[in-house]
């Protein structure tokens, strides 16, 4: 044996060994099921399950629209009739986050209702009964599948000319020789592939027992459109109330927004945008891939430029604190009425 069959067997040891490190690595990762069918309690979980804590949200903001205890005006200032309660514990962290909002911005209802420990709890229970991985158990094998894949892509284009070296060395040799890209070839492509599906395995954070309760709940409430139950089920992807979409949607590509303001707000570099791992700090659960999750309803969303104002009906707002539906806003910025447009809208029955 020569150095080239010497490289090609290293390489050959190398790929294999890293391939059956990385599988075995997603097997143990993998959080266990509890049980012979674990099952989703509530549409809260069935929420998180699709979109993260973002849908969860988002599902109890439509639920508080559609009945009227929350209004909101044009530019995206809400108000919250007086003596309204949340009929479950995601409704009352985003009342609760509405009355500690500085301003009144959706998007910073939004996020803060979020980060509420009712809200994470919901991804803590999930991942106990083996329905989702926790956020960071499979990081290290995400890179692991990632850095193989690319290292045997390397080698695999730098085996063409390596075995053009080999040919010129042994010219004058009478035996005949199995080029080198020939030797390594099947196993730098079954590295790339495993590598590739199980970065992607990693990446997700729902198990496959978590696909089947998300399936079989889907399927319960498949006929109720209502939507609170499709927002749950399928986060914003399933909303298709027009009015509610144009707060709603806005409102998730603020969130990033919303994060960079709160980081300066508690003391941190006062940059305008909060990076992808700033939002995910300080949201702990982000929103995975399920195969079918709903856009918009991601733990991260994409950022976009909002102004400030006033709201929640606090006594200092520009909507009034009365209450009233018919209230109107005297802002020169905004100029829309402040009472709910829902009326309008499809949204029918949220409960």
């Amino acid at each position: 044996m020569n150095f080239f069959d010497f490289l090609a067997v290293a390489v050959w040891i190398g790929v294999i060994a890293s391939s059956v490190l990385l599988v075995r690595g997603l097997r143990r990762s993998r959080p266990p099921a509890l049980g012979p069918a674990p099952r989703l309690h509530d549409l809260s979980e069935a929420a998180f399950m699709a979109g993260g804590p973002a849908a969860v949200v988002d599902a109890a903001l439509v639920s508080l629209l559609c009945d009227g205890r929350m209004l909101v005006g044009g530019p995206g200032i809400v108000q919250v009739r007086p003596g309204v309660r949340g009929g479950d514990t995601a409704q009352r962290a985003v009342l609760q986050a509405c009355q500690g909002a500085p301003s009144g911005w959706l998007y910073q209802i939004r996020y803060a209702a979020m980060r509420d420990p009712s809200v994470q709890e919901t991804g803590d229970a999930l991942a106990a009964r083996g329905l989702i991985a926790t956020p960071g158990s499979r990081h290290r094998w995400l890179r692991h599948g990632v850095i193989q894949a690319v290292v045997c892509g390397v080698l695999l284009l730098l085996s063409l000319p390596l075995s053009f070296v080999a040919f010129v060395i042994q010219e004058g040799v009478d035996s005949v020789r199995v080029p080198f890209i020939a030797e390594v070839l099947p196993v730098l492509l079954g590295g790339i592939v495993v590598g590739t599906v199980g970065a992607s395995r990693a990446r997700q954070r729902i198990t496959p027992a978590g696909v089947a309760a998300l399936r079989d709940i889907r399927a319960h409430y498949g006929a109720d459109q209502s939507p609170y139950v499709q927002t749950s089920l399928f986060g914003l992807r399933g909303l298709r109330d027009p009015y509610l979409r144009e707060q709603l949607v806005p409102a998730a590509r603020g969130t990033r927004l919303a994060a960079a303001q709160s980081r300066t707000r508690s003391g941190g570099p006062g940059s305008s945008w909060a990076s992808e791992s700033e939002v995910v700090g300080a949201v702990v659960w982000c929103a995975g891939s399920d195969g079918g999750g709903g856009s918009g309803g991601s733990s991260c969303g994409s950022g976009s430029s909002c102004g400030s104002g006033s709201g929640c009906g606090s006594s200092g707002s520009s909507c009034g604190g009365g209450g009233s539906s018919g209230s109107s806003c005297s802002s020169s910025s905004g100029g829309s009425s402040c009472s709910s447009s829902s009326s309008s809208s499809s949204c029918g029955s949220s409960s």
